[in-house]
């Protein structure tokens, strides 16, 4: 199946990026939240992001024209209905999740395939409440999508060859290298190796091994990280994390991702990272 129409439903630190990706490759965008707030937010951050991109000579001026041009923010899915492909970049909620997908079988078109953003939880009950689970996948983005080259691919049992070279050739065409994930397992590749190594660098803070400062600097320094882990889970979102930890961990058991009482004395003060204006690091809002 071609893809040439792509709506994102949810424009958060997540949605908002891969709207922007999806319109730089050529897709005709289709961007839609609850939040108006969050809708205003997004396509502001869109432009400002393209403009820094035209200061520094990576895109004509022209070019952010035509990328803007191809994004359309719509109130009602009704008016996205004949999409070729919807991608759920909601809060990390399974309940929340299949509720998405419930209306978006009702209103997209039949052939549309539907894919959620999720970071970590299980394809197939999400293909479920559908009543075309043979088109269902995950198309996991990391962030930032606008920067970062992988996603990974995750079919349910019901998910057709078809639908998964489909999303294999979208990304393709937005420039991402697709990891093709065999078992529709917890979190994947990416979350099951990365969150015992986060939370265990949470704890590291926590018991005074050393300062944030420097802990993120050794992995900047010793890893070669863009950023340190402390400054990435800020950025990520430590609700977010949090989050994903617990579900992890009701369905995997054991220590590795049971979350630091660091962590989560923080979500519950309101610390959640760049977001909210404070996490292991303060952030003017």
């Amino acid at each position: 199946m071609t893809i040439n129409k792509v709506l994102v439903v949810g424009l958060g630190l997540m949605g908002r990026g891969i709207l922007q990706v999806c319109a730089q490759s050529g897709f005709e965008s289709y961007g839609y939240d609850v939040s108006e707030e969050a809708v205003k937010n997004a396509i502001g951050f869109i432009e400002n992001t393209l403009e820094k991109r035209v200061k520094k000579g990576k895109m004509t001026e022209d070019d952010k024209t035509k990328v803007l041009a191809n994004i359309k923010v719509v109130s009602d899915l009704n008016e996205a209905k004949d999409v070729d492909l919807a991608i759920e970049a909601v809060f990390e909620d399974i309940n929340v999740k299949q509720d998405v997908f419930k209306k978006l079988d009702e209103v997209l078109q039949p052939n549309a395939i539907l894919a959620s953003n999720t970071s970590a939880l299980p394809a197939t009950p999400l293909a479920s409440v559908t009543k075309r689970a043979d088109k269902f996948i995950i198309i996991h983005f990391h962030l930032p999508p606008t920067v970062m080259r992988l996603i990974e691919l995750v079919r349910a049992i019901q998910t057709s060859d078809e639908t998964t070279e489909s999303a294999k050739e979208f990304c393709k065409a937005i420039g991402k290298d697709a990891v093709e994930i065999k078992v529709d397992c917890p979190g994947f590749l990416t979350n099951r190796t990365m969150i015992p190594l986060m939370n265990e660098v949470v704890y590291c803070l926590y018991e005074g091994v050393s300062t944030r400062e420097d802990i993120d600097l050794a992995f900047k320094s010793g890893f070669n990280w863009p950023m340190g882990p402390l400054q990435l889970m800020d950025f990520i979102g430590l609700d977010t994390l949090l989050h994903i930890m617990e579900d992890l961990h009701k369905r995997c058991g054991g220590n590795k991702f049971l979350p630091c009482p660091l962590l989560s004395n923080m979500v519950a003060a309101g610390y959640c990272g760049h977001k909210s204006g404070k996490g292991f690091y303060e952030y003017s809002k």
